[in-house]
């Protein structure tokens, strides 16, 4: 016997015991909290789920907050869809001060008048309405040569970055104290709000940078729709499990088809059904069952009528 009574030959309780994952399907609406990054928050929700799989959709900076859709299971062959989402977010700007990284995690490089007038604030914001170019910043997870720009922005090395086509469809002021503003944007994907904000300051004639940032929307979702970590902690498994939502909500704005039951098993073997129906061959269209049951997603082949599966459902037999 050790001293403390316990038993040499009893085996010590294994403190990193891991708890058992499970196959979990669905979408989980994270609202991510300031200061984690969209990993983190993701690998959290994974372990509180007991998840086997787990995927984001778009990475949201560590300061921002707000709507991180997480993908577990077979959801995660459809995230990719909900990425090219137009989204919208309120920022919060300090006017006057340039940051290195854009927003309030970096130091202040640079500073010039704060004294805005509201009239030129919305002037600013008019003008960056539409569709713009926007250059994306070095702090981003954008790759070069296969590493993101913002280990090489950490070393002080700048990579010329090209100009993107975006559309900001609108920028709402919802409080203007300079140098404070807080504003509503709703934009296409691979908008920045950090460089909009620059730009918004650079067409007064000075600089800005972000204190705050909240994704409100993305995809028709609602940070209404969302749930904190820490509400999540507080559930048991099946509550948790009841608020995740069908792996087919990622891809609502396709198209739907019901398919005969002769028609799914082909797609599920690689096989092409024939298919002469009037559909467009433009985007992906998501398959059902005769008794509703998402297969997946196709692309019609109209030149020679023929559906192809695109990303289809686990068709293991249950």
């Amino acid at each position: 016997m050790l001293s403390d009574g316990l038993n040499i030959n009893t085996p010590l309780l294994n403190m990193t015991n891991k708890p058992t994952k499970r196959p979990v399907n669905g979408v989980l609406l994270l609202d991510k909290p300031e200061g984690l990054s969209s990993n983190t928050a993701l690998q959290k929700a994974r372990r509180l789920f007991r998840a086997e799989k787990a995927g984001h959709t778009g990475v949201l900076d560590p300061l921002a907050t707000g709507l991180l859709p997480v993908c577990f299971g077979e959801a995660t062959k459809f995230a990719q869809y909900l990425i090219d989402a137009d989204k919208a977010y309120t920022a919060t700007l300090k006017l006057g001060e340039a940051s290195s990284t854009g927003d309030a995690e970096g130091e202040i490089v640079a500073t010039a008048r704060a004294d805005i007038s509201l009239s030129e604030f919305q002037t600013a914001c008019q003008a960056l309405t539409g569709d713009i170019r926007q250059v994306p910043p070095m702090f981003s997870a954008l790759k070069h040569e296969g590493k993101p720009l913002y280990e090489y922005a950490r070393k002080g090395i700048v990579i010329e970055r090209k100009a993107r086509d975006i559309t900001i469809y609108s920028i709402d002021i919802t409080e203007f104290d300079a140098p404070q503003a807080v504003i509503d944007v709703r934009c296409s994907k691979g908008t920045y709000i950090r460089t909009l904000s620059e730009d918004i300051a650079k067409h007064i004639g000075t600089f800005a940078h972000l204190t705050a940032l909240r994704r409100t929307e993305t995809a028709g979702f609602t940070i209404a729709q969302s749930y904190t970590l820490e509400a999540l902690a507080e559930l048991d498994e099946a509550e948790r499990d009841a608020l995740l939502l069908p792996c087919d909500v990622l891809v609502q704005h396709f198209p739907k088809l019901e398919l005969n039951d002769y028609a799914v098993t082909m797609l599920k073997h690689g096989q092409r059904p024939q298919f002469t129906e009037d559909f467009s061959a433009e985007q992906p269209i998501r398959v059902y069952s005769r008794d509703g049951t998402f297969i997946g997603l196709v692309e019609y082949q109209k030149e020679i009528g023929r559906l192809k599966a695109l990303r289809l459902m686990n068709t293991a037999d249950k």
